[in-house]
């Protein structure tokens, strides 16, 4: 096997990590006013540094920031972009897990001006990682895709008065990430990840017919998504790495939507303009690798066959048994390993230890190195 020089490479994560407690103290010192901006972000950096030294330890190529300064993997994104706002009203989403189910409350979001780019978004984020990855490893920016916007209230957020054309919220949303990722790349970013619930919700039965109650088009939904990621990306620099990562919800262990990726694969794969695409394969309700069979030569697909839901590591024999039955459908050379999703989506952190954490990024990057040397 040829070695790879762009990412993704051949051990990689999605991107979230666990906070380590002295982080979360001082979050909560600081949402209690007994410590200041300033005093914040020195926590955040030495969480940072440290969070990427654990990642070359474990033997990744890749390194993030961990999101430590985000308390949710989107929203901290989406509220920033000019013209959008959190609302008043709540959103309840279910999530389920072997012992049952729970309930995630947040705030809906409202498009209440035009959509716009105000600021060039975690630039601060990148420019810190950038300088601690140093040139042992090639820092990754993870920002939730366009589609979130969109999916996370529907018709319903975005006020008609504003756009009475709904074809001009969808240019306005791709100028704004267009230009976020043009100024990106011109910070020094060669590797950014969308990360994206609505192409994998979207295969689910039971959300494609909540899409329908709230008068979108089940059916085709994710054809506008993918020309909306498209027009987002349209532009950027050649080299420029850009992946996607497409789960079924994370939060505590937890997850919202089920079914393989059937539904959306065969133009998810061949119109998507990615270079990559992360994909959830952690169990059962991920369905088949016969979806792949539609990915075409020069793209790249990383099996996330580690979960990060759960401590117990699985096995070498076992990983490569998968990696086997996936290269049925896609060759090995377009291949890639990583967990199924982060380690810590929201603040709040799946339900696994540091150590646990570490031992399945070292699992990872010592399989790709026995597979793929």
């Amino acid at each position: 096997m040829s070695p790879r020089t762009r990412p993704p490479f051949r051990a990689d994560h999605v991107g979230s990590l666990l906070r380590p407690p002295d982080l979360l103290a001082a979050r909560d010192d600081h949402a209690r006013g007994r410590i200041d901006d300033r005093r914040l972000a020195e926590v955040e950096d030495a969480a940072i540094r440290d969070a990427v030294a654990m990642q070359r330890q474990a033997g990744l190529r890749t390194a993030t920031d961990g999101e430590f300064r985000r308390t949710s993997w989107h929203m901290d994104f989406i509220y920033r972009l000019g013209g959008i706002s959190p609302a008043d009203e709540q959103i309840k989403v279910r999530f389920r897990n072997e012992s049952g189910d729970l309930e995630f409350s947040t705030a809906a979001l409202r498009v209440h001006d035009r959509v716009r780019l105000e600021e060039t978004i975690f630039a601060d984020h990148f420019r810190f990682l950038r300088d601690a990855a140093g040139d042992g490893a090639t820092p990754k920016l993870t920002i939730p895709s366009p589609n979130m916007v969109h999916y996370r209230g529907g018709p319903a957020a975005i006020d008609p008065e504003v756009y009475p054309d709904v074809e001009e919220f969808w240019s306005d949303l791709a100028a704004a990430y267009a230009e976020q990722v043009r100024r990106i790349a011109d910070l020094g970013c060669r590797y950014l990840q969308l990360d994206d619930t609505s192409l994998a919700y979207l295969n689910d039965p039971k959300q494609r017919a909540m899409i329908a109650e709230r008068g979108d088009d089940p059916d085709h939904l994710h054809l506008r998504y993918i020309r909306q990621i498209n027009a987002a990306l349209a532009g950027r620099p050649a080299d420029l790495a850009v992946t996607t990562h497409m789960c079924r919800g994370n939060f505590r262990s937890s997850w919202t939507a089920e079914g393989g990726y059937d539904f959306v694969a065969e133009a998810l794969f061949s119109e998507l303009d990615v270079d990559g695409f992360f994909l959830e394969y952690d169990d059962p309700r991920s369905g088949g690798f016969e979806p792949l069979r539609f990915v075409p030569p020069g793209k790249t697909v990383v099996l996330g066959l580690v979960t990060t839901k759960r401590g117990a590591l699985e096995s070498k024999d076992e990983l490569k048994r998968r990696i086997d039955e996936a290269a049925r459908f896609v060759p090995l050379e377009q291949i890639c390993l990583s967990p199924q999703c982060g380690f810590s989506s929201t603040v709040e952190g799946n339900v696994l230890t540091a150590s646990e954490q570490f031992a399945k990024l070292r699992l990872i990057a010592e399989t790709a190195e026995e597979v793929w040397g």
